[in-house]
C-alpha cells in the first residue's frame, strides 16, 4: 500500500469538515478529484475507509487507523515544512565558531552575547580552532566560521575583516623596560615572555617581531588566562605581549605599563573565515556586524 501525505491531509480534512465538499474547498481541490483520491486510496488498502451512508461521512474502522497516523504525522511534516522555510529565509541555521586567537574568546563572548538574544533559533558553538585544523574543518562543513589573522587563499571560503589590533607589550611599572618609549625585539632576550599556551607561530610577537628578527626570549612561560597573564606581570614575574582590547584597563593602572612594539607600532588584522556560499545568510551578516561592533566599543573605551 502506498501511502502519501496528499492522502493523509485528504482523510483528515474529510473528517474535520464532514464531507467531500468541504474538505474538496479546504484542500483546493474538485469534488471529483477528491472522491477519485478516496476511490484509488480504497482500492490500494482493500478496504471502505469511509461509511458513505451516514451523513456527515463518517470514517470506517480502518479510516480511522489511518486518521491516526495523519494526526501522528502531519503535525511532523508541517513542523518540518516551517524549519526549512527558516532555514531559507535565514532566520534560523548553524553557527559553529573556530577561534585560532586565543585572547578572543574574552572579545566574543559579548558579542555571543548580544547575538543570541536577536537570534535565538540559531545553534551557536565555540570550539577553540588551537586545538585542531579549523580552516580545512570550515571546507567541510565541520565548523561554519572561523576567527583568524591569517587570510589564506582556499577555495570555497571567503576573509571577511572584522577589525584592525595592536599587539602590544605590557609590564611591570617597575621593569627595566618601562623607561622606554617603545620596546623592539632585542628587548626581549634577557626576558621571560609570558604567553597563552599555543604555538609560536600562532602568536603576534613571534610571527610579527621575533622569529623575523632571530630573536629568542630567555624564557618563555605559559597561561591559559589572561586574567593570571597580567596578575603574574604585575609581580614582575616577566613581560608579555596581548592584543590592545586586552590591555584597554590595565593601561589606566598604575601596577603596569604598556609600550608599542617597535618604534611605528605593528597592527594586525582579524577576519572572519566563512564559506563564500553562506556569506550573505542574515545571521551570518549579524554576527560580523556585531563583531565590528564590540570592537569599536572596545578601541574607544
Amino acid at each position: 500500500m502506498h501511502i502519501e501525505f496528499r492522502h493523509l491531509r485528504t482523510i483528515k480534512a474529510i473528517h474535520d469538515f464532514g464531507g467531500l465538499a468541504r474538505a474538496a474547498d479546504q484542500l483546493n481541490i474538485t469534488q471529483s478529484a477528491l472522491s477519485h483520491q478516496i476511490k484509488g486510496l480504497e482500492d490500494q488498502a482493500g478496504v471502505e475507509l469511509f461509511i458513505r451512508r451516514s451523513k456527515p461521512m463518517k470514517l470506517s474502522p480502518a479510516g480511522l487507523r489511518l486518521l491516526r497516523l495523519a494526526e501522528q504525522v502531519l503535525p511532523q511534516v508541517e513542523a518540518m515544512e516551517a524549519e526549512f522555510s527558516a532555514l531559507r529565509s535565514g532566520e534560523t541555521g548553524r553557527m559553529h565558531i573556530a577561534i585560532e586567537c586565543h585572547a578572543c574568546f574574552e572579545w566574543l563572548f559579548p558579542v555571543l552575547e548580544a547575538f543570541r538574544k536577536t537570534w535565538p533559533d540559531v545553534d551557536v558553538d565555540i570550539r577553540p580552532g588551537l586545538a585542531f585544523d579549523a580552516l580545512p574543518a570550515l571546507q567541510k562543513e565541520e565548523v561554519d566560521l572561523v576567527v583568524s589573522s591569517d587570510p589564506e587563499d582556499i577555495a570555497g571560503v571567503e576573509f571577511v575583516e572584522l577589525f584592525d589590533y595592536a599587539p602590544v607589550f605590557v609590564a611591570a611599572s617597575q621593569h627595566p623596560l618601562a623607561a622606554k618609549p617603545y620596546v623592539e625585539a632585542e628587548d626581549f632576550r634577557d626576558q621571560t615572555l609570558i604567553t597563552y599556551p599555543v604555538e609560536r607561530s600562532r602568536l603576534d610577537v613571534f610571527s610579527q617581531l621575533l622569529t623575523p628578527a632571530g630573536v629568542s626570549p630567555k624564557a618563555v612561560r605559559p597561561v591559559e588566562l589572561t586574567a593570571v597573564i597580567l596578575l603574574l606581570v604585575a609581580s614582575n614575574r616577566g613581560v608579555s605581549v596581548l592584543p590592545d582590547w586586552v590591555v584597554r584597563e590595565v593601561k589606566y593602572s598604575s601596577d603596569y605599563v604598556t609600550r608599542p612594539l617597535t618604534k611605528d607600532g605593528i597592527t594586525r588584522r582579524l577576519y572572519a573565515a566563512v564559506r563564500r556560499d553562506d556569506r550573505e545568510k542574515p545571521f551570518v551578516r549579524e554576527l560580523i556586524s556585531l563583531a565590528r561592533q564590540e570592537a569599536r566599543r572596545l578601541q574607544s573605551a
